[in-house]
């Protein structure tokens, strides 16, 4: 496997450049479901017209999994923020209208977020009590079918260094449903990279721009918290149960 460069490293999974294409490729006990589920959630949502680099194919390398789409040269919204403090605010605006954007689009065919967050919340390590308060919560809340990110965060936007262009990145956690419980995950993904002051300028600024009680979205927060919990990193489990016990969160 000989590739231009490595883009980027995460969790079970490795993302190489190759000319113009990226490729992602998936350590060998990756479940294959969830790799085809990935490959499809992007092609779903890239006939929505979104802008997201395009899924060429899925293949095998060196007995593993891969994913390749275009590769978009440029710079992430992370990294400029992170280069240009003084930018933060203009950037952050730009981050919350690109979000807006993808909860303005509908696409039929991605699975519901109700059934995934049930899901979550079944598997969660929870006792029976916390459960059954959260999947009682996530019962009460609106059935909506915007597309949702599950995932929208600063490192997952590249800004084209051809057009200048914002392009979305990793649909593997798509879904069709409310547009606060995306926000209230991106609320609790600028906790957990330790920008607090990020998270509440991002949450003032989504409920101005959407018109949302920022009470609606808080409301989401634990169901949220206790899905993330799931899978994530154990230095993030305790936090994220923190979230979970606020049962009434204010």
């Amino acid at each position: 496997m000989q590739f231009d460069k490595i883009i980027a490293v995460r969790t079970s999974k490795t993302v190489y450049r190759n000319g113009d294409r990226a490729i992602k490729v998936f350590d060998e006990d990756f479940s294959k479901s969830d790799i085809l589920n990935e490959a499809l959630n992007q092609a779903r949502v890239e006939e929505t017209g979104l802008d997201i680099p395009k899924i060429l194919e899925v293949s095998k390398i060196d007995g593993k999994w891969a994913i390749t789409t275009e590769y978009i040269p440029g710079k992430t919204l992370e990294e400029l923020m992170r280069e240009n403090p003084d930018k933060y605010d203009e950037y952050l605006n730009l981050f919350v209208d690109l979000q807006i954007k993808v909860h303005s689009v509908k696409s039929p065919l991605l699975n519901k977020l109700k059934d995934k967050m049930n899901r979550k919340i079944s598997e969660a390590k929870l006792d029976a009590t916390t459960r059954y308060e959260l999947h009682t919560r996530l019962e009460s809340m609106p059935r909506h079918d915007k597309v949702c990110h599950g995932d929208f965060n600063p490192s997952n936007i590249i800004i084209s260094e051809k057009d200048n262009k914002a392009y979305l990145l990793d649909w593997s956690h798509a879904t069709q449903g409310n547009a606060s419980a995306d926000a209230a995950r991106t609320y609790l993904l600028f906790w957990l990279s330790g920008d607090i002051d990020g998270a509440s300028k991002y949450l003032k600024l989504f409920c101005e721009k959407t018109d949302t009680a920022k009470q609606y979205v808080q409301k989401w927060i634990p169901i949220v918290a206790a899905s993330q919990s799931v899978k994530g990193k154990p230095e993030e489990r305790e936090l994220l149960l923190s979230w979970v016990d606020v049962v009434d969160f204010e």
